[in-house]
C-alpha cells in the first residue's frame, strides 16, 4: 500500500435577498448566467496564479481573492451595473498587492510557501476598509484605502519632497489640498508571526470585530487584532506522543452573533462546538456534532472521504454546513446526532474512489458557502462543476464555469454525469471527467444572487437572470 492511514494524516498535516419574490425563495427557480470572467483563458496556466481563495466583504462592494504567488486582488463593484435596469453584477480591479513572499525556515530547512490559504474582511468603521490574510505561516492585517487629494505648498519641503534648508525659508505659506487622479494604497498595519507550529488553514474574525481566530493542524490560536508580539491558545489537540496522532483540525470558524463560540472540525468527520467561558483552553467541546457511520457504507476509503474540508456558520448563527468528500450537510446548532440535511455533491464518483486515491485527488479540499438569506448552499466538483442547493425546495443542479460559456448573459445549462451504463444526449460519462479543472473557492454576495466561482486561474462571475 502506497501510504498508511498515518500518513495520510500527515498529508493533512503538511441573493437571494434581493427584490423580487423569486429570489427570496431561494437558488430553485433561479436561472444562472454568465457576467465577467477574470484573469486569462489560455491553456498556459503558471502555477503562481492559481487562485486560493475568494471572498466577498460584508457588503458585497468588494471581492477579493489570493493566489498561489501571495497575491491579493480586490475587485470593486461597477456603480453604474449597480444602477443599470436590468441590474448587472460587475466587478473591476480596484487594488492588486504582493501580500505574502516565499520564505525559508533555517531552524527547519522549511520552505514557507507565499500561497495565500485565506482571506477575510473586517466590518468597515471608516473610509477605509481592512482585511487579514493568511499564508501557512504569517497572518498580515492590511489597510486598502483611497487617496483623491494631495497637498502642495510646503515651506520645508520642495514640490519633488526633498527636504529645504530651513533658513532659506523667508516667508510663510499656507499648504493647500489639490485633487489628484485617485490612488489605491494597500499597507501592511499589522503582521502576526511565529504563533504556528503547523500549516494554518482557517482564520475567523469575531463578531466583536476586537480579535480573531487562526487554526493550524493542531492547535487554535486567539489574537487581538491590535497586539501582534502574543496570542492565547484556545484549543489544542496535539498528543504527548505524536505517534498517537489520531485525527487533525481541518476548518475553524468564530458564531456570526455570538462572540464566545467557535466551532472546529477534524480530519475524522467531526465539529466541535466551543464555549470559550466555559475555561480557558477549550479541551473540552460544549457539543459535539458527529454522524453514525452506516456500517453497509463501510470501505477502505471511509475514514478518508469522512474527513471534513470546510465547515460554514450560516448568517443566522442557527445553522452550518460540513463539506466532507462527498457530500454537503446542513447541521441544526440545537441538534448534535445528526444534520438535518444531507446533499450529495457527486455520488458518481464512488465507484471512483480508488483511482482517485491513487492520483491524490481525494484529498483535495472542497469549500462550501452560504447564500444570504440562507435558504441555498453551493460548492464545487470536478470538470469544473459546481452545485447549487435549494433548502426549501431540495431542488438541485450542477452548473460549469468553463470558457465556452464565456459570453454576456449567456445563460448556463443544467450538467447531467452518467455514472455508469447507457449515456443520454445531455449527459456526460463520468469516465470524461477532467479531474485536473476543479472547483475549491466559491462565494455568494451577501445580498445579491451573485457569485464567484474560482477555476484553476480564472475567476467567473455570475448572477441571476431577471
Amino acid at each position: 500500500m502506497r501510504h498508511t492511514s498515518f500518513s495520510k494524516l500527515g498529508g493533512l498535516i503538511n441573493n437571494a435577498v434581493g427584490g423580487n419574490k423569486r429570489s427570496q425563495a431561494g437558488n430553485g427557480d433561479i436561472q444562472w448566467c454568465f457576467s465577467q470572467v477574470k484573469g486569462t483563458l489560455d491553456d498556459d496556466v503558471t502555477e503562481a496564479d492559481i487562485i486560493s481563495c475568494v471572498e466577498f466583504n460584508h457588503d458585497g462592494e468588494l471581492l477579493a481573492t489570493g493566489d498561489k504567488g501571495g497575491r491579493v486582488v480586490i475587485f470593486q463593484r461597477d456603480p453604474s451595473s449597480k444602477a443599470a435596469l436590468p441590474r448587472r453584477g460587475e466587478y473591476n480591479v480596484y487594488s492588486t498587492f504582493q501580500s505574502h513572499e516565499p520564505e525559508f525556515d533555517y531552524l527547519k530547512s522549511l520552505e514557507i510557501e507565499e500561497k495565500i490559504n485565506k482571506i477575510r474582511w473586517l466590518k468597515r468603521k471608516n473610509p477605509a476598509h481592512f482585511l487579514l490574510s493568511t499564508n501557512d505561516k504569517t497572518i498580515k492585517l492590511w489597510k486598502v484605502s483611497e487617496r483623491d487629494k494631495k497637498v502642495e505648498g510646503y515651506n520645508t519641503r520642495s514640490e519633488n519632497g526633498g527636504r529645504v534648508d530651513p533658513s532659506s525659508v523667508h516667508s510663510l505659506r499656507v499648504p493647500v489640498i489639490k485633487p489628484m487622479e485617485l490612488m489605491v494604497e494597500a499597507s501592511p498595519r499589522r503582521i502576526f508571526a511565529n504563533a504556528h507550529t503547523y500549516h494554518i488553514n482557517s482564520i475567523s474574525v469575531n463578531s466583536d470585530q476586537e480579535t480573531y481566530l487562526s487554526a493550524d493542524d493542531l492547535r487554535i490560536n486567539l489574537w487581538n487584532l491590535e497586539i501582534t508580539d502574543q496570542s492565547f491558545n484556545i484549543v489544542d489537540i496535539k498528543p504527548t506522543n505524536m505517534e498517537e496522532l489520531t485525527e487533525v483540525i481541518t476548518a475553524a470558524e468564530f458564531h456570526p452573533v455570538e462572540c464566545n463560540l467557535f466551532v472546529y472540525s477534524s480530519s475524522k468527520g467531526t465539529i466541535r462546538l466551543c464555549d470559550m467561558r466555559a475555561s480557558a483552553l477549550c479541551d473540552r467541546h460544549a457539543k459535539l456534532f458527529e454522524e453514525p457511520e452506516d456500517p453497509t457504507n463501510r470501505s477502505f476509503f471511509s475514514e478518508i472521504i469522512s474527513s471534513i474540508s470546510d465547515v460554514k456558520l450560516s448568517n443566522s448563527g442557527r445553522y452550518m454546513i460540513s463539506r466532507d468528500y462527498m457530500s454537503v450537510k446542513v447541521w441544526d446548532l440545537h441538534m448534535e446526532t445528526k444534520p438535518i440535511e444531507t446533499y450529495l455533491v457527486h455520488e458518481y464518483l464512488r465507484s471512483k474512489l480508488c483511482s482517485l486515491y491513487e492520483n491524490d485527488c481525494i484529498f483535495d479540499k472542497f469549500e462550501c458557502c452560504w447564500n444570504g438569506n440562507d435558504t441555498a448552499i453551493m460548492t464545487g466538483s470536478y470538470n469544473n462543476f459546481f452545485r447549487m442547493f435549494d433548502r426549501a425546495t431540495k431542488r438541485e443542479i450542477t452548473l460549469e464555469a468553463s470558457r465556452e460559456i464565456a459570453k454576456p448573459k449567456t445563460i448556463l445549462k443544467p450538467r447531467k454525469v452518467c455514472g455508469s451504463g447507457k449515456r443520454k444526449k445531455d449527459e456526460i460519462s463520468v469516465d470524461s471527467l477532467d479531474f485536473n479543472k476543479k472547483i475549491l473557492h466559491t462565494a455568494w454576495h451577501p445580498t445579491e444572487n451573485i457569485i464567484a466561482v474560482a477555476a484553476t486561474n480564472n475567476l467567473f462571475l455570475f448572477q441571476d437572470k431577471f
